[in-house]
């Protein structure tokens, strides 16, 4: 279980449409579950990401954002104890945004599979390789995205 908060924090200009900052809080409770048979591991991930409204969007105008429901799956299975990797799907929906009450555009909904590896390096380093890409979108915001992450990792019992 975890609670992601966004603070309104970075440089926001009311004037200009692009901005670092979002002038809005955002709150994203999320529970996870997984099972394991062995090695396989299936993980489900439900979550709703809530937003404050900005009352200061472009000169003034009311920014308002309905809730985004999302799912993330993992398939992962471990192939040894230092070496992991995972088939992934997330799919959201909902986040219509409106301006001054008025709704703008479409509600985005989308699907994304992606594959993710990783390896111990120590007790306490591991590297993470990732990729993802869209599968079905409602609003034209299809992407492909890849990464790879070095994670280090603290505290007792480990």
């Amino acid at each position: 279980m975890s609670l992601q908060v966004t603070a309104p924090l970075g440089q926001y200009d009311s004037n200009k449409l692009l901005n670092v900052g979002t002038n809005r809080w955002s709150f994203k409770p999320e529970i996870g579950v997984s099972k394991a048979w062995g090695p396989l591991i299936l993980e489900l991930i439900p979550a709703i990401t809530f937003f404050t409204t900005n009352d200061d969007f472009l000169g003034g105008n009311s920014l308002a954002q309905a809730p985004i429901y999302s799912v993330q799956g993992h398939l992962i299975y471990e192939f040894f104890p230092a070496f992991w990797a995972s088939f992934d799907t997330t799919y959201y929906t909902g986040g219509l945004t409106s301006i001054n009450g008025r709704e703008e555009g479409r509600e985005p909904s989308n699907v994304r599979l992606g594959l993710t590896g990783a390896l111990s390096l120590s007790r306490y380093h591991s590297v993470k390789l990732y990729g993802s890409t869209g599968v079905y979108d409602r609003t034209d915001n299809n992407f492909w995205a890849m990464g790879i992450a070095w994670q280090y990792r603290w505290g007792g019992g480990l």
